[in-house]
């Protein structure tokens, strides 16, 4: 697989990196690649090695040193096939192949017993693309570009709606053998892959047309424009997939699910809804509307809405919104409850424990089945160190409390109203640290 080049992004970032529904364009044809059960797959890239990293495990990267042409990138990878090897060579840039498509190209090329086999379709205006040329018996012939000042097409030819797609499966020998064969004598003084099927064609091999019926299979990006079309297709496949494994999502034009995330039956995406990334949702639950989530792991029913949601654990039967913050490392643990202006970083509430309202957990463990009250603050930083709070269980606390770490409440203590607490209470006291309220008498007459 070449990965392509181009500057039509206008970015600092590759094209090949560019993100599509979370995943960056070269994984896609990758991932299809997979799921056509390919025993190898190599990806073709600059000297710079930019995708190296960005590939999943077992990719392999060979680099072509020089961009001349498509011919010469797959020269690159050649060290690497093999004569009995079926390889598929397509562009990195087209996002939107299957591994089904990948895996019927193949069964074509092998029924056909030829050296190499084009993928081809079927359009009412084919425009600029190469017209097919078939022979009588339905082989390939020839492929005539129809490009402006560069048409080689006859008046006869240019009627012909079938055009080549760019996506080939060779035999391994005749490949490398055509590979060798191929010269760059054409304006841009590159090497094309087409050009290995003249080749073929003239030592007598069969180069036969797998024809797909679908032509948004084939769709490349060539820049910003191409990729937000792109991704209006692959989004509605993502969310295609979902439906069809038994997940409601409601309003599908306000929702943006990541190519990576996983959901579970019988949950319902309400709209305004954007899952990322490793986001894991279980069965039975309701996210959104108007949930961010990235990272996620939330488990059975699950109810969360007008809440932004990162790297967190979520267990069964746990309650968020609206207006919750999950950062970095929180765990809600089974039936906790996190409600309205919450935001809790790098904090383990406990079974059924609830923070309702207008709390910051920051760096705290909280017991089970303790009751965090309205204005809860854990001041976790002196000015240099993060420190630790701990809650423990059937604890309740009181409005207005701050706790400055690092302190430990005990199990069923009680904290008063308006205490900043800067030492540790002990299980079962009641911990009170405020000053004592003074009334002045006839204070608004005599202010008067």
């Amino acid at each position: 697989m070449a990965a392509g080049q181009g500057t039509r992004m206008k970015s600092a970032t590759p094209k090949m990196l560019h993100d599509l529904c979370g995943w960056p364009l070269v994984r896609w044809p990758v991932e299809a690649a997979r799921a056509a059960g390919a025993d190898a797959v190599i990806v073709v890239g600059g000297p710079d090695r930019a995708l190296e990293g960005h590939l999943p495990e077992g990719v392999e990267l060979a680099v072509q040193e020089r961009a001349q042409g498509t011919g010469d990138a797959v020269r690159s990878a050649a060290h690497l096939i093999e004569p009995d090897d079926t390889v598929i060579v397509m562009n990195g840039d087209v996002p939107l192949i299957t591994g089904e498509a990948l895996d019927a190209l193949v069964t074509t090329h092998r029924d056909a017993k030829a050296a190499a086999t084009m993928v081809t379709m079927v359009l009412p205006d084919p425009g600029a693309y190469g017209r097919v040329v078939r022979t009588a018996a339905g082989d390939v012939e020839r492929v005539v570009e129809a490009k402006g000042g560069s048409s080689d097409a006859t008046a006869e030819e240019l009627l012909i709606r079938e055009v080549n797609a760019g996506i080939y499966a060779f035999g391994g020998a005749a490949l490398t053998d055509a590979l060798g064969k191929i010269r760059n004598e054409n304006v841009q003084g590159e090497y094309f892959l087409p050009d290995t099927l003249p080749v073929l064609i003239g030592e007598g091999h069969r180069v036969a047309a797998h024809v797909v019926d679908d032509a948004n299979l084939t769709l490349g990006v060539n820049d910003r424009v191409e990729l937000s079309r792109v991704r209006d297709l692959a989004q509605q496949r993502i969310h295609d997939q979902h439906g069809r494994a038994g997940v409601t999502i409601v309003q599908p034009s306000s929702t943006s699910i990541d190519a990576s995330v996983e959901i579970g039956r019988d949950t319902t995406i309400e709209p305004g809804t954007v899952l990322r990334g490793a986001t894991t949702i279980g069965a039975n639950c309701t996210i959104g509307p108007q949930v961010t989530a990235k990272d996620l792991t939330v488990g059975d029913g699950v109810t969360a809405f007008h809440a932004y949601l990162v790297d967190s654990t979520v267990e069964d039967g746990v309650k968020i919104g609206p207006y919750v913050h999950l950062r970095g490392g929180t765990v809600l643990r089974k039936d906790a409850r996190a409600g309205t202006f919450v935001e809790m970083k790098n904090s383990d509430v406990g079974e059924g424990s609830k923070v309702p309202h207008l709390s910051y957990l920051g760096d705290a463990d909280v017991g089970p089945k303790t009751n965090v009250a309205a204005s809860n603050v854990t001041a976790n930083y002196d000015g240099k160190n993060k420190h630790r709070t701990t809650i423990g269980a059937n604890v309740k606390t009181g409005v207005d409390n701050t706790f400055v770490a690092p302190v430990t409440i005990g199990d069923d203590a009680v904290i008063a109203a308006g205490s900043v607490i800067t030492e540790d209470v002990p299980p079962g006291a009641l911990g009170v640290a405020r000053a004592r309220q003074t009334n002045v008498t006839d204070y608004a007459r005599r202010k008067g």
